[in-house]
C-alpha cells in the first residue's frame, strides 16, 4: 500500500510522458476488466448449457483461477464447448498475467519509481551561498577536461544537463551535476548564474544560441562562451548574447599548421604574459643547429632565453651542455620583437624558400580541411590522403582518395619526400597505428597527431608522434586563460606560466642561489618589480620585497612550487 501511495504524485505530475502511461494504465485495466467479466458471463451460459448453474462468485472465482492457471479443479466443464472455451482462458490468462501483466508493472509503475527515487538524488539547484563558479552546460570530452583543470585550479564548477541518466552518471563519478533544462530561464536562477564567473555552452549551435539567449534574459553581464561547429553560426551566436564563440575545430587545424616545420616558421609563439612572450622553436636548419647551448651564445647573441627543450612529451630543463639537434624543440622567453628578430637572423640561403616545402596530411575530415586552408594561405605544397569520397574535394589533385595504410597511397602523396606528416582522424586507435606506421617508413619526418582523448597522448608520443593535439585540452586552456587573466597562463599541453608574490624565504636572494630551478623545476622567466616587467632577469639578480615572479613549468612542477611555498593561484 504504502508503494502504490509513493505511486500517485508521480503520476499527478503534468508532463507528456506520465500522461501517456495514466492513458495506457487506464487501457490496459479496461481491457483486462472486460475480459473477465466477458469469460465470467460466458462461464454461466455453457454451465446452463451443461445443466449446471452456479452463483455469479462462483463465475469469477472460476475464471481468475483458470486464468492465473491456478487451476485447483473443483469447478470443471463436462462438455468438449467447455474444455476448449477453458483452454482459451487458460491462454487468454498466460498471455495477460504471465507476458503483459508483469510487464506494464515493471514499464509503467515500477521504472517510474525508480526513475523518480533516482531522480531526488540530482539536485536541481545550488546553494545560495555559492558564488564565483563555473556552469557548464552539456558534457563531452570537451567539458571532461575543462573541469579537470577546473579542479586543478580550485574554481568551483557545475555540470548542467537536461537528462537525469546523464546527470546520474556523471555523479557517479564524483562531479557536481544540476539538473535542469537549457532553455528554462528558472534553471539559471536556480543553478547561481548571476553569481558565477561564466556560463560555458558546449553543445551544438542551435542548443548554444538557445543557451546563450536564455542566460541573456537574467543577465547582460554574466560571461558567456559557446563552442560553435560551424562559421556561419558564429554570427548569430554573438547576437544572441555570447561574449565568446570559438570554433575549436578551426582553432585545432591551426595548430597542427602552426606546429608544422613545414610551415617554415622558425618560432611559434605559444603564448603571452603581458609583454612577454614564450616562443617554440625548431632548431632544424637554424645556425644553432649542433651545437650546445653554451657554444652557441643563444642568450647573449638574441637576447632570449632558452626556458625547456620539449623531448618526447617531457619539458627537460636546459643545461650548458645541452646538444641542440635537428630534433631539438626549444622553448624561448622573451620580447616578440627579440623572437621575430631571431627569425629572420636565421633563415639560411638554401632553406630560405617554402617551395620544396611539402606536408602529407591524413584525414580529409574537418581538421584535414582547415590545415589544407592554412597551408594553401601560405603557399605550402600538400597531400591530403582521405579514404572517404564525400571528404574529398573534386578535380584538386592535392587530394588522394585511398587508405593511408596503404604504402602506395602513402608514396602516391610523396611520404619519401615530405617534411611533415599530420595525421589528424578523430580515431585514436588509427592515429596510433598510423604514426607507427609513418615512423616506420621515415625515421626523420616530423610527425603531428591528433588525440581525441587526453589518455592516448602518451601513446602516441610512444609510437613516434613528435606533437600530440589534443582538441579537448586547447579548449580548456582557452578556458582557463580566460578565467585567470594575468595569474596563470596555459601555453599548451601541460605547460604554464604562473605569477606569485616572491615569498619572505627568497627576499634577499639571488636567482641563482634560490635554487627554485633545482628544487621545482619551474624557471623564472620575468619579474614584475616597482619600475617594470624584467624580461629574462640575470640569475645574479636580487629578489626585493614587492616583487612578483612569473614562472615557466608544467603541472607537476608547479605542484612543486605551491608546496614548497605555499602559494596559490
Amino acid at each position: 500500500m504504502k508503494f502504490i501511495m509513493s505511486q500517485i504524485p508521480i503520476y499527478l505530475k503534468s508532463n507528456v510522458k506520465n500522461k501517456w502511461n495514466v492513458k495506457f494504465l487506464i487501457a490496459f485495466s479496461a481491457l483486462l476488466l472486460g475480459q473477465i467479466i466477458l469469460y465470467s458471463y460466458l462461464f454461466h451460459v455453457i454451465m446452463e448449457y451443461e445443466g449446471k448453474e452456479h452463483s455469479t462468485l462462483s463465475g469469477l472465482y472460476w475464471t481468475l483461477t483458470v486464468m492465473s492457471t491456478l487451476g485447483f479443479g473443483d469447478i470443471t466443464f463436462s462438455s468438449d464447448l467447455g474444455r476448449g472455451f477453458t483452454l482459451v482462458v487458460l491462454f487468454s490468462g498466460i498471455i495477460f498475467f504471465m507476458l503483459m501483466l508483469p510487464f506494464t508493472f515493471i514499464r509503467f509503475i515500477y521504472q517510474p519509481w525508480i526513475e523518480e527515487k533516482n531522480r531526488t538524488r540530482v539536485p536541481t539547484s545550488v546553494s545560495e551561498s555559492l558564488c564565483d563558479h563555473v556552469i557548464v552546460a552539456g558534457y563531452n570530452m570537451v567539458a571532461e577536461n575543462i573541469i579537470e583543470r577546473l579542479i586543478q585550479y580550485n574554481i568551483e564548477y557545475i555540470i548542467l544537463v537536461p537528462d537525469s541518466d546523464l546527470a546520474l552518471s556523471l555523479i557517479d563519478k564524483g562531479y557536481n551535476v544540476v539538473l535542469g533544462e537549457f532553455d528554462d530561464i528558472r534553471t539559471y536562477h536556480k543553478t547561481g548564474a548571476i553569481r558565477s564567473l561564466m556560463v560555458i555552452a558546449l553543445c551544438d549551435d542551435l542548443k548554444n544560441t538557445n543557451i546563450a539567449s536564455t542566460v541573456r534574459e537574467l543577465s547582460q553581464t554574466i560571461p558567456i562562451l559557446s563552442s560553435v561547429e560551424s562559421e556561419d553560426s558564429i554570427d548569430i551566436l554573438e547576437l544572441a548574447g555570447s561574449s565568446y564563440v570559438y570554433h575549436f575545430i578551426k582553432i585545432l587545424g591551426e595548430s597542427f599548421a602552426k606546429r608544422s616545420i613545414v610551415s617554415g616558421v622558425k618560432a611559434n609563439i605559444i603564448g603571452s604574459f603581458n609583454e612577454l612572450c614564450i616562443a617554440e622553436i625548431s632548431a632544424k636548419h637554424s645556425k644553432i643547429d649542433g651545437l650546445t647551448i653554451a657554444k652557441s651564445h643563444f642568450r647573449e647573441k638574441s637576447n632570449l632565453n632558452i626556458v625547456g627543450i620539449w623531448q618526447n612529451n617531457k619539458l627537460i630543463l636546459p643545461k650548458p651542455d645541452f646538444l641542440i639537434t635537428p630534433n631539438s624543440n626549444l622553448l624561448v622567453s622573451g620580447s616578440e620583437e627579440n623572437i621575430l628578430t631571431w627569425v629572420n637572423n636565421q633563415q639560411n640561403t638554401e632553406n630560405n624558400s617554402n617551395k620544396q616545402a611539402h606536408a602529407i596530411i591524413l584525414g580529409g575530415g574537418r581538421v584535414g580541411k582547415e590545415i589544407a586552408r592554412c597551408f594553401q594561405d601560405q603557399n605550402i605544397d600538400f597531400k591530403v590522403i582521405e579514404k572517404s569520397k564525400q571528404n574529398i574535394i573534386e578535380n584538386d589533385p592535392r587530394y588522394i582518395l585511398g587508405s593511408a595504410a596503404d604504402i602506395n597511397i602513402l608514396e602516391k602523396g610523396g611520404i619519401k619526400t615530405a617534411q611533415s606528416v599530420l595525421i589528424t582522424t578523430h580515431s585514436d586507435d588509427l592515429n596510433i597505428y598510423l604514426t607507427i606506421y609513418c615512423r616506420k617508413l621515415r625515421p626523420d619526418v616530423q610527425i603531428i597527431s591528433r588525440a581525441t582523448l587526453e589518455r592516448n597522448a602518451n601513446s602516441l608520443y610512444a609510437a613516434g608522434a613528435n606533437v600530440v593535439m589534443v582538441h579537448s585540452s586547447i579548449a580548456a586552456n582557452i578556458v582557463l586563460n580566460l578565467l585567470s587573466p594575468g595569474k596563470v597562463t596555459m601555453l599548451t599541453e601541460g605547460l604554464d606560466i604562473f605569477k606569485v608574490e616572491a615569498h619572505p624565504d627568497l627576499i634577499k636572494t639571488t636567482i641563482k642561489n634560490s635554487l627554485i630551478r633545482e628544487t621545482t623545476d619551474c624557471n623564472i622567466v620575468a619579474i614584475k618589480t616597482k619600475e617594470g616587467l624584467k624580461i629574462n632577469p640575470s640569475p645574479s639578480y636580487l629578489i626585493k620585497p614587492g616583487d612578483e615572479l612569473i614562472l615557466l613549468g608544467t603541472e607537476e612542477a608547479e605542484k612543486k612550487f605551491t608546496d614548497k611555498y605555499g602559494f596559490k593561484n
